[in-house]
Formats: structure tokens, sequence, C-alpha cells
């Protein structure tokens, strides 16, 4: 037990205290879903799994009440784990360490897994009918989905007979204050190059470059920020060291990045052998090229950095062809904001994160996660990756994707959420769509004529280690939710 539990509200921080001693990556949340069991077991609650591993809990309504409207409220069990790589953590045994700063909570050197943890937090503790005191609430329905992050797999495979209730209420949003409406729709696309190799001419050295210090986070929130994608910054420190005016000869034995396919990478390392003459006259070369990216993003992101040092020489290097079609093909791929929306001001409607590579020895792989509201410009997106593949003789392979979440202002839940958030929290909240993958499109999908809206505290840094949630604002969200489960209680 942490000082987490002592927080307020009570109920639901000491579960989230709890959650952070869990494992529960993507695709591997079946501790997870079993302490959600064993906490409805303990209450004697009702349960339900499927096929996939999703979860529903059901709560009976405070007396009185049992005629009320089913409220379904949802949020995913799995987390993006994500850590500094000076770090020694190991998420599949080792609980987040969590530290307060100022009026902050955040983990040590990870992710955190407020996104969702605190959503799953929220509803453990509305399972303990017996500690809410007074307030009531009408029949109730806990969705916990599985996979959420890697492709909202829970939410795709979701059995619809789960549920009976009309009216979601998903906990996976960030920002305090807000209401989220819609969202944007995704797909990812898999560039796979296959990598011609040959024996490491003798007499050369070897040198890894270890590009870092960037802040990453969500591929979809935080795309707008313009920060520094780390795979993208040094495949065109390299390509414009091979190709530019002041080139520097040298062969390329490895490249890597990036960790999850919805963050933005913030480290990228390579491996390079050069003649021993000419190792200064790379460095050097590559270390103006650095510095004027530095230049370029300092605002955005500050920490960047550029690390090299001697290792041992690589059996193989790739040949020349291959590594100017590596290089090229990763400094061509789109990143970033492609298109803002024509019909909600400030809003992303496209964009493209060049997320991850892996060198896998004859292969590279290079996974590209894209978002839209539009369907048909998240296809153009698609399209445009497959087409730079097919002219760097990679193959592409697209996964199924999921769809946006297009906004209803007419919804009768969200004009009884506007007015108990003006009573509640004395202000208007602001109604948003966003840049982002949520499960409500999937599961409006599932169960036609969902009315469903996306609310939760201040979570800032998804999806990297500095990623933190505002303490007071989890007590407001609570005050908000306990109030609203009582007006649709009386609806």
């Amino acid at each position: 037990m942490t000082f987490v539990s002592t927080l307020d509200p009570q109920p639901l921080w000491r579960h989230f205290d709890q959650i952070l001693t869990v494992p529960r990556a993507s695709k591997d949340e079946g501790r997870m879903r079993e302490q959600v069991i064993a906490a409805a077991a303990r209450r004697g609650l009702a349960h339900r799994t499927d096929r996939v591993g999703n979860v529903v809990v059901k709560v009976p309504a405070s007396p009185g009440r049992e005629g009320a409207p089913v409220v379904v409220l949802q949020s995913h069990l799995d987390m993006v784990n994500e850590k500094n790589s000076d770090v020694a953590h190991d998420f599949a045994k080792d609980p987040i360490l969590p530290r307060q700063v100022g009026e902050y909570v955040q983990a040590t050197g990870t992710t955190l897994g407020a996104d969702n943890g605190i959503g799953v937090a929220t509803m453990l503790a509305l399972m303990e009918v017996d500690d809410l005191g007074d307030r009531v609430h009408g029949p109730l329905e806990l969705l916990f989905t599985i996979d959420e992050e890697t492709g909202l797999t829970g939410a795709q495979e979701l059995d619809p007979s789960l549920l009976s209730g009309l009216l979601l209420l998903n906990l996976d949003s960030e920002e305090e204050g807000t209401v989220t409406v819609g969202c944007a729709g995704g797909v990812d696309t898999l560039l796979s190059l296959p990598l011609a190799t040959e024996p490491c001419p003798a007499g050369m050295t070897a040198v890894e470059l270890r590009l870092g210090g960037l802040q990453g986070g969500h591929s979809g929130m935080q795309i707008h920020l313009q920060r520094g994608n780390a795979i993208k910054l040094l495949a065109r420190a390299l390509f414009a060291v091979a190709h530019g005016a002041n080139s520097v000869p040298f062969s390329l034995a490895s490249f890597a990045g990036g960790n999850k396919r919805n963050a933005i990478p913030r480290e990228a390392v390579a491996r390079v052998v050069v003649a021993p003459e000419k190792r200064e006259a790379f460095l050097q070369a590559v270390r103006r090229e650095i510095k004027a990216i530095q230049a370029e993003v300092r605002p955005a992101d500050p920490g960047l950095s550029l690390a090299d040092a001697a290792v041992d020489l690589p059996e193989r290097v790739w040949t020349g062809a291959t590594a100017r079609t590596v290089l090229a093909l990763l400094d061509a791929l789109p990143h970033g904001v492609l298109a803002m929306s024509l019909d909600i001001p400030g809003l992303v409607e496209t964009s493209t994160n060049v997320a991850v590579v892996v060198d896998r020895g004859d292969t590279l792989e290079i996974h590209n996660s894209s978002r839209s509201s539009v369907a048909s410009a998240l296809t153009a997106t698609r399209l445009r990756l497959n087409a730079l593949a097919e002219l760097a003789g990679a193959a592409a392979t697209s996964s199924d994707g999921y769809p946006g979440w297009k906004p209803d202002l007419t919804s009768r839940l969200l004009g009884i959420v506007k007015a108990v958030h003006r009573r509640v929290l004395g202000h208007e909240p602001m109604v948003q769509a966003i840049h982002a993958g949520l499960e409500c499109g999937l599961i409006g999908e599932k169960v036609p004529g969902m009315d469903m809206i996306s609310i939760g505290p201040q979570i800032e840094g998804a999806h990297s280690p500095d990623e933190r949630v505002k303490i007071p604002s989890v007590a407001e969200f609570w005050r908000f939710l306990t109030a609203l489960l009582a007006e649709l209680a009386a609806a």
C-alpha cells in the first residue's frame, strides 16, 4: 500500500493503488480480469465473460431505483508499457512505483497506467455499494474491455449480449471539464522490407548512434504538438550524411526505434560501420545534422540528444542498395498532422505516426498508425503508405481498423450530462471530439441505439513515462459521476 490509497476519494484511489501492482499489458490482462471478478464475487455481484475476455459486472439499483434505465460504464483493462531506457523495470512482474509531484501522481520512469486504470478503479469503487453512503443509482452494467491499446480488440470482438443498457458512459477521456462526443477512426499499416546483407568489410570500425531525450506521447492526443519522432529524425540525419554535399561513406548494419503502435517514438538506434580514418568525419557530419534538427524541434522537444559509442564489428552489414532504400523510405514516410478539420475548429482531422521499426535480420518491419475522423481520408492515408512501400519494394499489410464515432449534439444523454456538470461543478463543460480512438464507435456498432458520452479526469502525457494524473480532478470527476448516476436514476 502506498500514499495513493489515502487520497480523496478513497474508494477510487484505494483500487488504483492495488491496480498499480497488477501487470496488465495489452493481450495480457488475465491477472487484472481476475481482480475484477474477485471483487464482484466478494460483493455477490453477477458477472459474465465473453469469448475474448471482456467482462461485465451487474450492479443492482439502489432501493427504489430498480425501474431506472440501465447505465453501462466502460473502461479498458490494459495499459501502455513504456519506460525510459535507463530504468530497470519488468512490466511483467514489477509494480508501478508512484510518486506525488505537486498536485499530480506519476510513476518513476515508466508509464503510470492512469490510462485507463483510473476508469477501472472508478468502476471497482462503484461495486462497493455499501460504501457510497447516500448516493443512489439505477441498474449498472460495468464493462471491462481488453486490448484497447493495441487495436481495440476487445470492443471489436465484444459479445453484445453482455449488455442490456442503452446509455454508455465511457471513462477513458483525459481532460477535466470536457465531455467527449466523438473520436477518430484508425488503421495500422505494416511495411515489410527485405534486407539484403553482405559480409562486413575487414579493417572497419563500428559505431552505435542512439537518439533520445524526446517526450513522445500519445500519437493521437499529442500529435499536433509537433514533438520529435526519433525514428524519423535519426533516419533524416543519416540520409543527409549519406547524400548531402559533404557526404561521408558508411555502411548500415541495423536500425530500430519506438516501442508501441500508438506512441510517438522517443528513442531510435542505428549501428553504422565506417573506415577508421573516416570515423571522426562521419560523427561530425551526423552531429551537424542533429544540431540543426535540435534547433527546429527545441520549442516542442528541448531534450533531444544524440549519443555515440564504439561497438563490436557485426559479421554482416546491409548492402549499399538496401541501406539507401531503408533511409529513403524512412525519410519519405509521412508523420504528424496531415489535415485539420474544416468542421470543428482546432480538431486534427487526419494524422499518421511512424511508430515502430523492428530489425528482424532478413526483414525490416515499419509499423505505422494512422487516424482520421473522415473515412475517405483514412483510406487515402493508407493507400499513400502502400504507394511508398511499392516504390521501395516493401510489402504492405493493413489491419481491419476501427470506425470513428460521429458526434450527436442532440443526444438526450448529453443534455443531462451538461446540466449535471453545471449544477455540480459550477460551469458549462467543453463538448468536444478528439483525435484518438475510443471504443465507443465499435460498441455503438455492436449495440444499435446506444447513447454515448466519454468523460474522465485530467491525465497528461499518456503512453509516455511523463504520464501523470491530476489529483484534484479525480475528486471532481468522482463527484460529477456519482451525481450523474443519481440524476440518470431519477430520469
